[in-house]
């Protein structure tokens, strides 16, 4: 624990010392809920990380184990009495289990808590945008080559970790150039969208790392909407990630980094607000301290566009809007995806039962934890299929793309969006 800074150290001992261990958390918790077991409670939590951190138990694989299998959800934050800042207890407690892995020689890396493929994920792609824009046209190419089930089958089937991310892509989509009305292929987006008619305002939109491959759709979609709200859309080439995989791995200095490059690419645009479609994103740089108004696009739109302006299609149709964790526990931004839906002629949005438990995705945890992820997404699935919708609408990539993988693996047809690219659909977007 020597490793850990005396002040680290006493807002730690500080923070979780608040904890009463009344237990109102814990029918909240979904690894409780799953494993009953006391150290995978959020009070169970807290109190072994106070324990290692005055050093009356050991920093040992036990420990590491039962902090790996918190989702990091926060759905305790929401129903503690004291307010514990149980999220940031629980990314400082990575920071010293990941400080006390450190092996000697700074080119080895023996990261015992993570796999080695989700290092090199951190390491070498999700900060790389370029890298990113390539991959999904590689992705894309293999796609629509017919060649990509092929090689799930054969050459990554027993390749674990990396098996499990390629089991949740959809079909790849791309950047529209909206001077010639079409995808473009191998082509990034531009830096600027007009807005459509008189303007209202200039935005910044957040394209984040994960969604720049899998969820062309919904940046695309977001465009859409907001040029026709009377927006001009700015997309600084120079953003990168949000942080928050590495935040929650025991990276904040990282993530601090990331946050910092975010802030110098924004900063050089005149924009009323930085637009987020992925709450996970949104909850990471809403932590910001610069002048910057980061809002999820739900809320944006709910609070700034003029709906005399739009004509919608009717939607005869079930919507059950899903709450992510970031957006509910963090963000306590979950009413917007309804009162957005609702401008929806004839659709019947209703909200899916037990939205205050996490859908297993969190992240990188349905990668690193399959086991306990694929139980929480089998009951979220159980839910979805009672609730008789014919549409998911949901406010994170993550979530988006871990529900769809596992209603493909049921044969479903619910159709999993994010709801701006269902209201863009309806207002006229092919």
């Amino acid at each position: 624990m020597d490793k850990a800074p005396d002040l680290t150290k006493k807002q730690l001992i500080e923070e979780s010392n608040r904890c009463v261990a009344c237990g109102l958390c814990l029918p909240h918790c979904p690894t409780y809920r799953i494993l009953q077991s006391e150290a995978d409670s959020p009070r169970g939590r807290i109190a072994m990380i106070n324990g290692v951190v005055t050093n009356r138990i050991p920093l040992n694989e036990k420990f590491i184990l039962h902090l790996d299998r918190c989702l990091t959800c926060r759905a305790c934050e929401s129903v503690c009495p004291n307010n514990v800042a149980y999220g940031d207890l629980i990314d400082q407690a990575r920071k010293i289990i990941l400080a006390s892995e450190m092996p000697p020689h700074p080119n080895q890396h023996t990261r015992k808590h993570q796999s080695a493929f989700f290092q090199t994920l951190l390491a070498s792609w999700i900060t790389r945008p370029a890298r990113l824009e390539r991959l999904r046209s590689l992705i894309g190419l293999l796609q629509n080559s017919g060649m990509f089930p092929l090689l799930q089958k054969t050459v990554f089937s027993n390749r674990g970790a990396i098996a499990r991310m390629l089991k949740q892509l959809p079909s790849i989509t791309f950047p529209v150039d909206k001077q010639h009305k079409k995808r473009i292929f191998q082509r990034s987006w531009q830096t600027f969208y007009p807005a459509i008619g008189q303007e209202k305002g200039q935005v910044g939109l957040f394209l984040g790392c994960i969604a720049r491959i899998t969820d062309a759709q919904t940046l695309n979609a977001a465009i859409y909407v907001l040029n026709h709200t009377g927006y001009s859309v700015r997309i600084p080439a120079e953003q990168t990630c949000c942080g928050a995989l590495h935040q929650h791995a025991g990276e904040p200095e990282k993530a601090q980094q990331l946050m910092q490059q975010n802030q110098r690419a924004f900063s050089e645009h005149d924009v009323h607000a930085i637009i987020t479609t992925a709450s996970g994103c949104g909850a990471q740089i809403s932590t910001t301290k610069e002048s910057f108004r980061v809002i999820d696009i739900s809320k944006f739109l709910i609070q700034a566009a003029d709906w005399n302006t739009l004509t919608f299609k009717p939607l005869a149709q079930k919507i059950a809007i899903h709450d992510p964790c970031s957006l509910r526990h963090v963000l306590h931004d979950q009413d917007y995806p309804h009162q957005l839906l609702k401008h929806i002629p004839d659709a019947q949005v209703v909200f899916l039962a037990d939205n205050d438990q996490c859908c297993g995705a969190a992240g990188a945890y349905c990668i690193e934890q399959p086991e306990l992820s694929d139980k929480l997404l089998d009951a979220k699935i159980k839910i979805l299929m009672q609730s008789g919708a014919q549409i998911l609408a949901t406010s994170n990539v993550g979530c988006a793309m871990h529900i769809a993988s596992g209603l493909r693996d049921t044969g479903s047809t619910i159709e999993v969006l994010h709801p701006v690219t269902l209201l863009a659909r309806q207002i006229g977007m092919q």
